[in-house]
């Protein structure tokens, strides 16, 4: 069976998700949507991928700018067998109800919340309960993170409580009008959204979290401390995370030392876009004293949840039942770890 994928809204995610369901070789594109006549429409053109207007009324607007429309997200719906929507959050209700009136299933993203689909994704964390699903809601960048070292902990030794704070980048590199510019923000909603949207995906853990808007745009940054229910030597969370999929251990001694370091050494392995979906974790930061775990991760925000949304059409679609399958498989095809 090829499931049949369409992606509403063709940017920071959609483009990436579209290009990774073309990589596997049990799923296909079979159209993607933009609202308006942006240059991304022309990369999809440029791509193959059949082109769609997301709203029908603006449809001679990509006409008139020489766009080549094959219909409407309607006409789109008719096609496919599940959508991946990647429209701004504000919309997902709406999209929602014109999938499941088309018939088709839906992914959402971690900008929309937990209560619009009542189930959400992590790969790892908890992939069956997605299983043959219509609606599902893959998490946050951040909380795809934060789910990727936690889970594995809290299955290995157990996990009484999770300290965290995410020090988050202000926007994606593209978008030049957001901030902040020249300060630091604390947000003061405390906790803040990404510890409940951890238990969304691992239900009883007990963790918290703050966050810090800082003026960068290339990475998120978490400092986690972790309490342990047992004393664990921190060799052991090193080969832990080695063996864990989409955890990469990076080191400061080798000129890894910073974000941008991270960054430079995902376009040394010529990832496409420059991306990197793994979880970057600081080798030399991993410290255990007695049954507290610390240690720095960093996201890369554009691209972490790629594979996930990937596993998510799998699970949904009844494809694969068991997650580590799927995700051995969307690894091979992408060229992670």
């Amino acid at each position: 069976m090829v499931v049949k994928v369409a992606i509403n809204g063709f940017g920071t995610i959609g483009k990436r998700v579209a290009d990774a369901v073309t990589a596997q070789d049990d799923m296909d594109v079979v159209g993607v949507t933009k609202t308006r006549p942006t240059i991304e429409a022309d990369l999809a053109i440029d791509a193959g991928y059949p082109f769609y207007t997301a709203i029908a009324d603006r449809k001679q607007a990509f006409v008139d700018a020489g766009i080549e429309v094959q219909g409407t997200l309607d006409d789109l719906l008719q096609e496919a067998d599940i959508v991946i929507d990647g429209s701004p959050g504000k919309f997902g209700q709406e999209n929602k109800d014109k999938y499941a009136a088309a018939g088709v299933k839906g992914i959402f993203q971690g900008g929309e919340k937990h209560d619009l689909t009542g189930v959400s994704f992590n790969s790892l964390a908890n992939y069956s309960e997605s299983f043959g699903k219509d609606m599902v809601r893959v998490v946050s960048c951040n909380t795809t993170g934060l789910c990727r070292t936690l889970y594995p902990v809290y299955k290995e030794y157990g996990i009484e409580t999770v300290y965290a704070v995410m020090i988050r980048r202000s926007a994606d590199p593209r978008d030049s009008k957001k901030g902040p510019i020249n300060a630091i923000e604390p947000v003061l909603k405390v906790p803040s959204h990404h510890g409940p949207d951890v238990q969304t995906c691992i239900h009883d853990l007990n963790i918290q979290t703050m966050a810090v808007k800082v003026p960068t745009t290339i990475m998120h940054l978490h400092s986690n401390i972790v309490e342990l229910k047992q004393e664990v030597p921190s060799e052991d969370i090193v080969k832990l995370w080695e063996n864990t999929p989409r955890v990469k251990l990076v080191d400061g001694g080798k000129g890894i030392a910073s974000t941008a370091q991270i960054m430079e050494y995902a376009r040394d392995l010529g990832r496409p876009r420059s991306d990197l979906n793994e979880i970057a974790v600081w080798r030399e930061g991993i410290h255990t004293v007695g049954k507290v775990l610390y240690y720095y991760q960093a996201i890369h925000q554009e691209s972490d949840v790629v594979p996930e949304n990937i596993d998510a059409i799998r699970a949904m679609m009844e494809l694969e039942e068991d997650n580590m399958k799927s995700i051995e498989k969307t690894n091979n095809a992408l060229g992670i770890n």
